[in-house]
């Protein structure tokens, strides 16, 4: 690890954050001169800091280790441009327009990447009263279901969660053409369009 652009950084964010060293040392129940060896480089936070260290200054732990943070390129909110990111552990979805640093159940997810859904792995649809009627036969057990269905057009994403132990479907109101997508959980994420 490098101390001295780890300094830097804490001394970076505090100053952006408005704050004096003696103030994140109140934070923190530290001395100011403590805070003072790590922004010039001269040691690093005691293991048992780092979590009240990332609290106080709003930044990861994995940035604050790297000296840096990753900031997004201006991706104008393009659903063309959207990223998906599924807990592995509580099965939720978390959607984002540019690439981002995602947690849940104390995990950094990683973007999941759907594959074309072929015939056999397709979602039934159905029009009905203006309507998609969205059915599967996908087994819906509490190890192997399908933990969401979502419809992306260019301006929206609609998403439909789905339980284990319910028959699956979803009713979509039919207005234009979009991108189907579901996530099995033991299959991975799929799409199909619409």
């Amino acid at each position: 690890m490098d101390c001295e652009k780890i300094g830097l950084f804490i001394k970076g964010i505090r100053k952006e954050k408005g704050m004096t060293q003696k103030q994140l040392a109140d934070k923190m129940g530290i001395s100011d001169k403590t805070v003072s060896k790590w922004e010039r480089g001269c040691g690093l936070p005691e293991v048992s800091l780092w979590k009240e260290l990332s609290a106080a200054l709003g930044v990861n732990i994995e940035d604050i280790l790297k000296g840096e943070t990753e900031h997004n390129s201006f991706a104008n909110g393009n659903m063309k441009n959207i990223k998906y990111y599924i807990c592995p552990v509580c099965n939720n979805l978390t959607v984002s327009t540019a690439s981002a640093g995602v947690y849940c159940c104390g995990r950094k997810l990683n973007e999941v990447t759907a594959q074309k859904a072929d015939e056999s792995a397709k979602l039934k649809v159905e029009e009905s009263d203006g309507d998609w009627y969205i059915t599967s036969e996908h087994p819906m057990e509490k190890n192997n279901y399908i933990s969401f269905v979502a419809f992306v057009t260019a301006d929206s994403v609609q998403i439909y969660k789905q339980y284990p132990q319910w028959t699956m479907q979803a009713r979509i109101p039919k207005r234009r053409h979009g991108t189907l997508l579901y996530y099995s959980t033991t299959k991975g994420m799929f799409y199909q369009y619409l």
